[in-house]
C-alpha cells in the first residue's frame, strides 16, 4: 500500500555548511520565497501551498563533492533536474546567481553546474 496523507507535499533538503549561503542561491535561481530560515535549517518554495519545497539543513561535517565522480573523494548522493526554455540564458542566470559550470558536460541539451556548496544540478531543454 502506498504512503498516504491528507496532504500531499514533497520536500527535498540538501545538506550544506551554510544553509543560508545557499537558500539565498536557490531563492535568487530559481525565483521562490524562503519560508523558514533557522540557524540550522531553511526552506523554501514557490508559494505556501506549492505542495513541494526545497531545504538546506547545517551539516557541519559536510565535504563537498566532486562531479564527475573520482575513487576515494566524497560523490554527489543527488542531484537537481530544472527544465529550461532557453540553455545560454539559463547557464548565465545560474552563473549570475552564484553557479559554476562544471568542468564535464556528458550532454548536448544539459549543463551541469554546481552550486556554491558543490552539489551538482542539471539545467536541461526537453
Amino acid at each position: 500500500m502506498p504512503l498516504r496523507t491528507k496532504a500531499h507535499w514533497l520536500g527535498v533538503a540538501l545538506n550544506a555548511p551554510d544553509p543560508q549561503e545557499l537558500g539565498r542561491f536557490y531563492e535568487r535561481l530559481l525565483g521562490w520565497r524562503i519560508y523558514a530560515d533557522e540557524p540550522d535549517w531553511v526552506t523554501l518554495a514557490p508559494s505556501e501551498d506549492a505542495g513541494y519545497n526545497l531545504a538546506f539543513a547545517r551539516e557541519d561535517k559536510y565535504e563537498r563533492p566532486v562531479w564527475p565522480a573520482e575513487d576515494g573523494k566524497p560523490q554527489m548522493s543527488m542531484h537537481l533536474d530544472l527544465q529550461v526554455d532557453d540553455l545560454d540564458e539559463a547557464v548565465a542566470h545560474a552563473v549570475e546567481a552564484g553557479a559554476e559550470l562544471a568542468s564535464f558536460q556528458p550532454q548536448e541539451k544539459v549543463r551541469v553546474m554546481l552550486d556554491p556548496a558543490g552539489h551538482p544540478f542539471c539545467l536541461y531543454l526537453d
